[in-house]
């Protein structure tokens, strides 16, 4: 097998040992430079991966049922979500957009066969003519949705697995709150000393932190790949952890 086909077996195997669950199967990916920044500053959006690795993440889309980013990267970097360099279905898109500020000239507004998501805890009304699909669901003290709501709310809808692509509050708020299950992750051989791709987990006790394994390697093109199942120790001291939000 190639290096898609090792992963998409490997991916399917752990989905398969998780499905009676409240929540979707969450897979993790993302590309970061060999000093973990995603880019230079945040906002500012920057191509890592090369082709073979940016065809990688479009196979990835299409093994899972609904991918999510945040409103940042919606901001910075317009994307479309789909699946354009590989062959398969595209995935549901979903955006984490706790104020609602999604503009209606992105291009996830005007997706010619899907209804993008946006889940939001504010009361702002959609559109009558718009094209999103607005999911409203419970915010903290600070207005964040809460994660384990949207993936209670995404199971209900029929998404059994989750691809999360970013950015940085959103990868940090899922590993803050112990919600990922898999992680791919592209490393380019560049060092860019800029925006990191993970925050202040905020685990209180380190032996807490979340940890890899088995966690497997290998190149494509000039890219390295790593990828394993994420783990993490039940301590009481994260419960505070556990019930965050993100924007």
């Amino acid at each position: 097998m190639n290096l898609n086909q090792q992963i998409e077996s490997w991916l399917l195997s752990q989905r398969a040992q998780l499905v009676a669950r409240d929540r979707p199967f969450v897979t993790l990916s993302y590309a970061q430079s060999w000093d973990g920044s995603i880019t230079l500053q945040s906002g500012e959006p920057l191509a890592l991966s090369g082709e073979p690795a940016m065809q990688l993440t479009h196979h990835l889309r299409s093994l899972h049922d609904g991918i999510l980013v945040g409103i940042g990267t919606v901001l910075s970097d317009d994307p479309r979500l789909n699946v354009r360099q590989w062959q398969g279905p595209d995935p549901q898109p979903i955006v984490l957009d706790a104020q609602f500020r999604i503009p209606p000239g992105a291009r996830l507004c005007h997706l010619s066969d899907k209804r993008c998501w946006v889940l939001t805890s504010a009361e702002t009304a959609c559109p009558v003519d718009s094209a999103l699909e607005v999911i409203r669901l419970p915010g903290d003290s600070a207005g964040r949705v809460s994660l384990h709501d949207a993936l209670g709310e995404l199971k209900q809808r029929g998404i059994n697995s989750l691809m999360v692509e970013g950015g940085a509050n959103v990868i940090t708020g899922f590993l803050k709150q112990k919600l990922v299950d898999a992680i791919v992750l592209t490393v380019a051989p560049r060092l860019v000393g800029g925006y990191k791709a993970v925050g202040d987990l905020q685990f209180s006790d380190r032996a807490a932190l979340p940890k890899i394994a088995p966690v497997f390697t290998d190149t494509l093109g000039s890219d390295v790949i790593m990828w394993g199942k994420v783990q993490y120790d039940n301590v009481a001291g994260d419960e505070d952890a556990d019930h965050a939000g993100a924007s």
